[in-house]
């Protein structure tokens, strides 16, 4: 395989991860809250802590979003 359809594919995958650990991060902590008011909560706590972990999921994905690129940037400056 050539150097550039390897280095193509190096990045493809770098993306893709940091695409794929933001939406998972959004979907667990929807998922947690979910499952908490639901299940746990018999619906007596709905739809409050379903918005809180959907909120601590975002942050928790814009957190690895900016940790994620930060270590592609600093990889490619080597």
């Amino acid at each position: 395989m050539s150097e550039t359809r390897r280095e193509i594919f190096r990045q493809l995958g770098l993306y893709s991860h940091v695409g794929m650990s933001f939406v998972l991060s959004i979907f667990i902590g929807l998922g947690i809250g979910w499952y908490l008011d639901n299940k746990v909560f018999d619906g007596r706590t709905a739809p409050y802590l379903t918005f809180i972990f959907l909120a601590l999921g975002i942050a928790a994905g814009f957190k690895n979003l900016w940790q994620l690129t930060k270590d592609i940037k600093d990889e490619e400056r080597k």
